[in-house]
Formats: C-alpha cells, sequence, structure tokens
C-alpha cells in the first residue's frame, strides 16, 4: 500500500510542479479486490549491454523508427519539420488527427484530396525504411475521418456490438478501404476494453467499447481487423490489460483501477493474441497495484513483458499509449517515461503532440533514448529487437 500511495503522491507533485512552473512563467513574461486473482509477474529486466560496433549514425537511426509522433501541416511544406525528421533522421511513423487539440483548428485532415496528397508527400519522404501513417479511426465519436471532412459517416463499436459480427466486418472493410486509399497503413483500433463501467468517460460513455461481454467484444473485433486487412491495413487492438472499469481519464492524471479491475479485461486480448489476429497491442495508462505497485501499464515490465509477453505469448510491436498524457508526464517526466517504457518491452513510442506541442520532439527523443544507450541503461539489443518488431507493421 505505501508503493500505491507514493505514486499516487508522485502524480499529484507533478501536477503541483506544472502548475506552478506555468506560473513561473507568466511572472517571467510580465517581469483487483473482485474477480479471480490477477496474473502476477516475476520478470525482471535484462542487464545492458554496450555494442560498440554500432556507430552513432546507425543508433540514431534505429531509434527514429520506434517513434510514432502526432504533427502539424496540411500539407507537405507546412509539415515541413516532420518532412525532414522523415527524410534526413528516418522517424519511423506519424499520426493523423483532424483537430489540433492545442488550437481548434484543422491539424491534419481537411479534405479527401488534401489528405492523400499530404500522406503521398510523407511517404515520398521516406528514404530509409517505409513509413508507419497511424490514424485512431475507431468508428462514431472517435474517427479522424468524418463527414465535417467529406469522408462516410462510421457507426461507434457499441453499435456494430450490437449487431452481427459479419456486418461489422463489412463496415470495418469499407473504412479500410477509405483509410488504405488515403495511404494510411496503421489503425489504432479497435478497443478491446470491456464496457464495464457504463459512466468511463473515455470508454462506455462514449460508445469506444462493443460490448461489456468479452466473448462479444473478442468476435467483432476479430471481424473488425479482418475487414482492415482485407484492404492490407494493419491494426493495433487496446488498451492492454483493459481500462473498461476505470472512472477517470489518463489524459489528465493518474487513474487507479486496483479496486475494479478483474482479470476477465484480459479475456479479448487473450483470445486474439492466441488466434494471431493482434498485428499490434497498446498499452493503457491504468495503475493497478495488483499488477505492479510502482509503475502504470505502460511503463510497467510485470505487465508489459510478464502478462502480455510471457504469460499472453505475444511476441508482436507493442506501442505505449501517448507519452504525454498527464498520467505519465505530471508523475514521472518525459525523459524518465521514455526509459521506464522501453525496459517494460514498449516498441513503438507513441508521442501525439496534441497535450503539449514540441516541435523538436523528435530529435530531442533520439537524443534521450541514445544517452540511455550510452549509459549503459537500454542495451543495443533491446533497440534491435523494439525495430525488428515494428518491421512487421511496415510490409
Amino acid at each position: 500500500m505505501l508503493s500505491r500511495r507514493r505514486f499516487l503522491l508522485r502524480g499529484l507533485v507533478g501536477a503541483l510542479g506544472a502548475i506552478l512552473a506555468a506560473c513561473a512563467a507568466v511572472i517571467e513574461s510580465a517581469a483487483p479486490r473482485s474477480g479471480s486473482e490477477p496474473p502476477r509477474s516475476t520478470a525482471t529486466a535484462p542487464a545492458a549491454t554496450p555494442n560498440p560496433s554500432t556507430s552513432d549514425a546507425e543508433l540514431r537511426a534505429r531509434i527514429a523508427q520506434m517513434l510514432l509522433v502526432g504533427f502539424r501541416g496540411l500539407t507537405v511544406d507546412e509539415a515541413g519539420p516532420t518532412v525532414r525528421d522523415i527524410a534526413d533522421r528516418g522517424l519511423g511513423g506519424v499520426l493523423l488527427f483532424s483537430v489540433d487539440q492545442l488550437t481548434g483548428a484543422d491539424r491534419n485532415v481537411r479534405s479527401p484530396d488534401q489528405l492523400r496528397d499530404l500522406v503521398a508527400g510523407l511517404h515520398a519522404a521516406a528514404r530509409r525504411v517505409p513509413l508507419i501513417v497511424a490514424i485512431d479511426q475507431e468508428g462514431g465519436q472517435v474517427a479522424r475521418l468524418g463527414p465535417r471532412n467529406g469522408f462516410p459517416a462510421t457507426p461507434s463499436a457499441a453499435a456494430m456490438g450490437r449487431g452481427d459480427p459479419a456486418d461489422t466486418r463489412s463496415v470495418a472493410g469499407a473504412m479500410a478501404a477509405t483509410l488504405a486509399e488515403m495511404g494510411v497503413t496503421l489503425n489504432l483500433a479497435p478497443v478491446l476494453d470491456l464496457a464495464i463501467n457504463p459512466a468511463n468517460p473515455v470508454i462506455a460513455a462514449v460508445e469506444r467499447s462493443f460490448s461489456a461481454d468479452p466473448a462479444v467484444v473478442t468476435a467483432h473485433a476479430t471481424a473488425f481487423i479482418e475487414g482492415h486487412h482485407e484492404h492490407s491495413v494493419r491494426c493495433s487492438v487496446k488498451h492492454f490489460p483493459g481500462q473498461g472499469s476505470a472512472t477517470s481519464d489518463t489524459h489528465l492524471g493518474v487513474v487507479d483501477v486496483t479496486d475494479v479491475w478483474t482479470d476477465r479485461e484480459l479475456e479479448p486480448f487473450a483470445a486474439l493474441v492466441g488466434a494471431g489476429a493482434a498485428d499490434a497491442v497498446l498499452t493503457a495508462h491504468i495503475f493497478n497495484a495488483a499488477l505492479d505497485p510502482d509503475h502504470p501499464a505502460t511503463l510497467s515490465r510485470a505487465t508489459v513483458t510478464g502478462i502480455l509477453r510471457d504469460q499472453l505469448r505475444f511476441d508482436g510491436p507493442v506501442i505505449s499509449d501517448d507519452l504525454q498524457m498527464g498520467a505519465i508526464r505530471d508523475a514521472y517526466g518525459y525523459p524518465e517515461a521514455v526509459a521506464l517504457a522501453i525496459e517494460a518491452g514498449v516498441d513503438l513510442l507513441l508521442i501525439a503532440n496534441q497535450l503539449v506541442y514540441e516541435p523538436d520532439l523528435v530529435a530531442d527523443t533520439i537524443a534521450i533514448v541514445e544517452r540511455l544507450v550510452r549509459d549503459g541503461r537500454i542495451s543495443h539489443a533491446r533497440i534491435q529487437e523494439a525495430v525488428d518488431r515494428i518491421s512487421r507493421l511496415r510490409g
């Protein structure tokens, strides 16, 4: 219990620090207790080993492939810094948004023709490895491509879950056809969270879950993925190990599910991983002391490596949820969050650049990880392992 309190206090202290820092800037400018026993892991982090044969340039290029980054710009010219990151640094992936959360303006999407041209330009800049172009196109309220910008309307996951999986496959196939036409290669969907808490502000309340029944979620998620694969678009299931029972939003701060989460929430993940249907798995930022008394899921080796890899036997790429979210940023700070995520077993670091915007994010993150490798905290082998897994999303 002491560790759990220490983690929660850390988040509160981080949030308070952010408020005080903001005030200083203004002054300066002016002048599981239900259900069965949850899985546990005794996984320990491997020792980092240096690899002197890897040049600085080679190392930085590999690290760049581990980044999936949001950016600003409706055209290739407007997205110039990101185009240069792709061409010169080998940035591995970009994440598209329709609206900029900080300004309210159109971010990457205005119309089908505009988006097609933008994405084609981004792909053309990728001289080292094929670019991953990702999007959140779940359907319903979470659909970056919608009628406002000239794209077809899509039903929510909850609406799909009330119907037949064959219909979900058809709907998902149409969604994937649109994505493929735009040059999108990876959909950060479907959601495997169970609609356990109907008031959950980021899952059930906005109809992002197929159902509260694991079997229904599994059936519709499988159909959703099959529809995408028909058009060669890959999918990442989310949010591991399940955040359907949560009561608040990890975008804003620490969310503790220790008293409400049960291993029933793992069932859809286990089913899809076991069937080989999951191209990638995206983590949640929830904190669960029963799984890890010190770290939220994204930063937890016991959860990512111990449960997802060792117990569920998933050997594909693991994607973090946004590392700029309040649940992570306020409690750890960005550099330490990057280190812990890689140590936990995350391969592809997602940084949306939405809650805060950092134009030098790619270069800064590469420098952070390079320093971790040079200092011996992260091994060259761990970087190569991540790159090898991510490559499965490019073919």
